[in-house]
């Protein structure tokens, strides 16, 4: 795939200290609260919310942490209102960027956003500037020392799966149709093969190769973005060589 998809491979090798912080939990309790609240806290009849917990699932999340959040959600728990709001950005070179949130308060996050990426030599930009270039997919990580490449592609194709990407080091990632993820890694799961994680992401359908200085430059603003609070999901159609994607972690 793109730098894109490495970004992803990165974040999920981060996944274990982003758990020990507690920020990817927090990130997943506020997805599971709004999925109960729209489509109810029963996963069987919510796609949306099964989708989620089998996420929340893949990184370990206390059982008790998930109960919270969709009693949160079904209102038998108070908890915050969130608003779901979805910003599209440039990083620098023209990268294209969709930052999605949730926010207990729009006009404090927009600002906050907005600010991030003019510091970091971003800006904002208007609804559908990007978003036309990006698809909805289901992505599924499963480690290599699960199975060789033929295998996996064989066992992707069997189980329903569009497209697998091979060619990291460490991982398998396996892309599915957006209403196909859970049962693509269901099936997956009954050959044997457990999913490090499963989630829905927007993959580029073209993308901007990134050389040099400016590597740097648009994952400090990756990162910044991630950071914040009510940041859910980054997006963003750059191809970084691994080369300077590794020089650029490293520094």
């Amino acid at each position: 795939m793109s730098g894109h998809s490495k970004w992803s491979t990165i974040k999920h090798k981060k996944g274990a200290a982003d758990a020990k912080r507690g920020k990817i939990f927090s990130r997943l309790a506020k997805e599971i609260t709004i999925a109960a609240k729209t489509g109810g806290g029963d996963p069987a009849g919510n796609p949306r919310l099964r989708t989620v917990l089998m996420e929340a699932r893949s990184v370990n999340m206390p059982k008790e942490n998930i109960e919270r959040a969709i009693k949160k959600g079904t209102g038998e728990l108070p908890g915050v209102s969130y608003d779901e709001v979805r910003y599209e950005g440039y990083a620098p070179g023209g990268i294209a960027l969709i930052i999605d949130i949730l926010t207990d308060n729009k006009n404090r996050t927009v600002a906050e956003i907005r600010h991030l990426l003019t510091r970091h030599g971003g800006s904002m930009a208007e609804t559908n500037a990007v978003a036309w270039n990006f698809e909805q997919k289901g992505l599924i990580v499963i480690p290599k020392s699960a199975c060789n490449d033929d295998e996996m592609l064989e066992k992707a194709i069997e189980a329903g799966a569009e497209d697998v990407d091979s060619s990291g080091e460490d991982f398998h990632e396996v892309t599915t149709a957006s209403t196909d993820l859970y049962a693509v890694a269901k099936a997956l799961e009954g050959m044997g093969l457990k999913a490090e994680s499963a989630k829905l992401t927007m993959i580029p359908k073209t993308t901007q190769k990134v050389e040099g200085k400016a590597v740097g430059n648009v994952l400090k603003l990756m990162e910044a973005l991630e950071e914040h609070d009510d940041v859910q999901n980054v997006y963003a159609n750059f191809d970084i060589s691994e080369e300077d994607m590794a020089a650029a972690m490293e520094g």
